[in-house]
């Protein structure tokens, strides 16, 4: 019986997955200013009209860090789909080449 090599390489990040790590960190950076210059926007008004206005300033800044986290998400979803069919490939291969079936 022939054994099947474990296909486990590191990936080089493409330009794009770059970009998105990028995007993602400065929607964290907008998330905080926002929250930042809403809080100090709205505190004269009192504490929780600033704390209110400090969420929903963060609001976008989460959108984009979900929306990035969806992309990088695909991304590895891809790269494990491609690792899957190049072992299926292998056994698909492996077992054309053995024309003996074991019965045990």
């Amino acid at each position: 019986m022939k054994t099947i090599k474990s296909i486990d390489v590191p990936q080089k990040q493409s330009i794009i997955e770059r970009l998105i790590s990028l995007l993602q960190g400065a929607s964290w950076a907008l998330a905080v200013l926002g929250a930042f210059y809403a809080f100090s926007l709205l505190s004269p008004f009192g504490f929780f009209a600033a704390l209110l206005g400090m969420f929903l300033g963060m609001l976008p800044g989460f959108v984009l860090v979900v929306i990035c986290e969806l992309a990088h998400l695909q991304f590895e979803k891809f790269h494990e789909l491609k690792k899957q069919t190049a072992l299926l490939e292998q056994i698909l291969e492996n077992s054309n080449n053995d024309t003996t079936i074991s019965h045990n």
